[in-house]
């Protein structure tokens, strides 16, 4: 029998139930859905907090809310060392920079990519934090609890991906 933490990838059937039991894990445990966006968020503020307090003092955020490292910290912390024991237990430690199909559209730059990654990156956390939840939030947790917005969200998430992906990589003859 071959051992499903060796393999490179799984059927999405496993990680969805896994992502399933993860997510009952989490209500039960801590009360509250999956979702990693909060974590940023908090940080950021723990950051203005400890860099321009007066900044801090004058802003509503910090009366409603009191920024810590938390529960979804750790779940960030669990997802990085996750996919670092995965990566090695399955031999999957290809250190790409610059991915085949990112070198072919745009050039070999390790800085380009970076640049690009980083920005992206920050654009879904805004955008994120502008639906009020993130992928995890919404398409994972408010999908489970049938809530009509993140349905929508997923809706809306998955087409904006499908065609920023079309976008940026355009589409080659005989790809479906």
């Amino acid at each position: 029998m071959v051992n499903p933490l060796t393999k490179k990838s799984w059927t999405p059937y496993a990680v969805g139930a896994g992502i399933g039991v993860l997510s009952w894990f989490a209500f039960w445990s801590a009360g509250h859905p999956l979702g990693i966006t909060t974590a940023f968020e908090h940080t950021a503020a723990m950051l203005i907090e400890a860099t321009l307090p007066a900044v801090a003092e004058a802003n509503s955020y910090y009366q409603q809310e009191s920024p810590k490292i938390g529960w979804e910290w750790m779940l960030v912390v669990g997802v990085l060392l996750g996919s670092l024991m995965s990566s090695m237990a399955s031999g999957d430690r290809a250190p790409t920079t610059v991915p085949p199909l990112w070198e072919s559209r745009f050039g070999a730059s390790p800085g380009l990519r970076l640049t690009a990654a980083f920005f992206a990156a920050a654009l879904m956390v805004f955008g994120a934090r502008m639906a009020q939840g993130c992928t995890s939030g919404h398409g994972i947790s408010g999908n489970l609890q049938l809530a009509a917005s993140s349905w929508l969200f997923s809706v809306i998430f998955f087409s904006v991906a499908t065609a920023t992906a079309l976008l940026v990589y355009g589409r080659k003859a005989g790809d479906v």
